[in-house]
């Protein structure tokens, strides 16, 4: 259980309802080890009645009033000690579940905001189904071991505590007989639990499987049908199922085994306690009354015995989902915000010598590259594909840090500025349009939490795509489905714009942000970008050499390195590969 142990803090934050739920499982107990004591007071009762009955061969009514109004009162007392023991149930279950639930809450927004902490390297080598089964799945399971799993272990030490100190007060010997077959029970749990361990893990690996399979699938499901491979998909979805059953019933074997085994030891418990009490009501040494009360006493450790097994397996599956949530929990992003000053950006932007390795795959995207551009001027990337364009995005907006050289916002190392105030300044129109699925008034207004309706129908102009948006018949308030479904590319794009530009940044980064507009769209956004751009630090992404924006400075990348550097006349001068694509852009144009 060392890994459960990462748990305890919880405990000590929810104290005063773990120590209340002690205290009412106590007390449901104590009340129920009270009942058969009752039991066998009224029985013996009846019994000495029956022997004065047969003495005296007197049958009175006066006796049997007395007997019966005995009776009444013996009844009554069980009945008053049976309500007591509901109500401490109700309110054990009110602390301790009630507490299980505040945990698991509390372990969701920890595993969930520590995730967000995580760089790109993380994420992008992991699969998404394993992260979202550990942050639903395994805590599931482990909530299980925080309200159910403790509840019964409680209740099992008190019950079992209170039984056996009850047991011995009657009869010692008596006691060790119903007691024997127990060691055996727990000989057989402590190797079964292992098998428990180990199988749960493997369910568990297997589960992630699945999750990652089915979200791949859903995710990519316009592919999946362009390219009709749904019983492809359908075949592999069901080899990675079959393998979660037969793993699922492995576990399943194991468990079986519990049930009939303390079935069976329980049973032996009453035998023994019937046979050997049997004796020794007939030497005179026990009353039929005691032999009632062991009887009870037996059958009330038949539950926490039998939950042995169910706390058993509870623990190890818990066990096993925290090992995985405590993997997830040390694993630390590589960038590392060491400043958390508040101060204002300025906007100017120095690369030296950067070059970058991604990580994961190690392919160098960048190699030496080199470039400055001021507070207010636009710079334009362009270069083949995987050149390394939208790599730069990402070293700017610090999703990675260069493995060599530098990159200096206002004069100071990108790794030294505040992380937040970075992100928060810095606004990229990526090229992979991620929409979130809500309403397009919401997925505009992401961009500033304090956005007005009117502002965002505002932004929505500015981009070319308020008109749009108000033909449809919920206007802002259509849901746009998940990643953006229900929009086209083109407009996809464009309330990406909207929700960029409301953010108000110093640096735009634009990563062929225009690729799926019409010409007119294009030309009514770029004179907005031509009015707005101005006061802004602009980087454009394209693959189009034109000259709309006034660029101040233009670079080429091929394979990562800068071969041209200029203005837009300088590079049709040099006749390269910038004159190249803007005459053969020119051409197609005139067509």
């Amino acid at each position: 259980m060392k890994n459960l142990f990462t748990l305890n803090h919880y405990f000590v934050k929810y104290k005063w309802r773990l120590i209340l739920g002690v205290i009412f499982v106590t007390a449901s107990n104590y009340f129920s080890i009270l009942i058969p004591q009752k039991i066998r007071d009224a029985l013996d009762l009846v019994q000495s009645k029956i022997e004065i009955l047969k003495a005296t061969e007197d049958v009175s009514n006066i006796l049997f009033n007395q007997l019966s109004e005995s009776l009444l009162i013996f009844g009554l007392i069980v009945t008053f000690f049976a309500i007591v023991k509901g109500i401490m149930m109700y309110y054990m279950r009110q602390t301790l579940i009630v507490m299980s639930r505040l945990i698991e809450y509390d372990i969701r927004k920890e595993v969930f905001a520590h995730i967000q902490t995580f760089d790109q390297n993380y994420l992008r080598s992991h699969q998404t189904g394993d992260i979202m089964a550990r942050i639903s799945e395994d805590v599931s399971k482990v909530r299980d071991y925080l309200g159910p799993g403790i509840l019964y272990g409680i209740n099992l030490i008190t019950l079992f505590a209170m039984t056996i100190y009850a047991m011995l007060q009657v009869d010692v010997k008596l006691t060790i007989y119903a007691l024997l077959p127990l060691p055996f029970l727990s000989i057989s749990i402590y190797y079964v639990s292992k098998l428990i361990n180990e199988k749960s893990t493997r369910i568990k690996q297997q589960l992630s499987v699945l999750n990652s399979t089915a979200h791949e699938a859903f995710s990519g499901i316009r592919v999946i049908k362009s390219y009709v491979k749904e019983e492809q998909f359908a075949g592999y979805f069901e080899t990675q199922s079959e393998e979660f059953r037969n793993r699922s019933l492995e576990l399943a074997k194991i468990e079986a085994y519990f049930q009939p085994l303390m079935i069976l030891m329980i049973s032996i418990s009453t035998l023994l306690v019937v046979l050997i009490g049997g004796y020794n009501v007939y030497d005179g040494n026990l009353t039929a009354g005691n032999i009632a009360e062991f009887i009870l006493y037996v059958n009330m450790l038949t539950w926490p015995v039998t939950a042995i097994g169910w706390i058993a397996s509870v623990v190890q599956e818990a066990e096993a989902s925290q090992k995985r949530i405590n993997e997830l929990m040390k694993q630390n992003s590589n960038l590392i915000n060491i400043n958390h000053q508040h101060y204002p950006i300025i906007g100017d932007i120095t690369f030296k010598n950067v070059s970058f390795t991604y990580p994961n795959t190690g392919v160098q995207a960048l190699h030496n590259i080199s470039f400055d551009i001021k507070k207010g001027e636009r710079m334009a990337i362009m270069g083949k594909t995987a050149s390394g364009k939208t790599t730069i995005a990402e070293l700017l907006s610090r999703m990675f840090d260069v493995s060599d050289g530098e990159i200096l916002i206002d004069g100071m190392d990108i790794r030294k500025h505040n992380l937040k105030i970075i992100r928060k300044k810095v606004s990229c129109v990526p090229q992979d349009v991620f929409l979130f699925s809500d309403t397009i008034a919401a997925n505009i207004g992401f961009g500033s939490i304090d956005a007005t309706l009117d502002e965002i129908k505002q932004y929505a102009e500015h981009a070319s795509i308020k008109a749009e948006i108000e033909s449809l018949p919920d206007g802002f308030q259509t849901l746009v489905g998940e990643r953006g479904v229900t929009l086209s590319g083109g407009q996809k794009q464009r309330i990406s714009i909207a929700r960029a530009f409301i953010k108000k940044p110093d640096i735009v980064i634009l990563d062929d942000a225009l690729s799926a507009v019409d010409t007119t769209t294009e030309q009514n956004i770029l004179s907005y970008f031509d009015k707005v751009l101005q006061t802004k630090t602009t980087l454009i992404i394209t693959h189009r050499a034109n000259n709309l924006l006034n660029y101040d400075k233009i670079i080429v990348l091929d394979e990562g390195s800068i071969i041209e550097q200029g203005t837009h006349e300088d590079l049709i001068s040099k006749n390269g590969f910038y004159a190249s694509v803007y005459q053969q852009q020119m051409m197609q144009s005139v067509q």
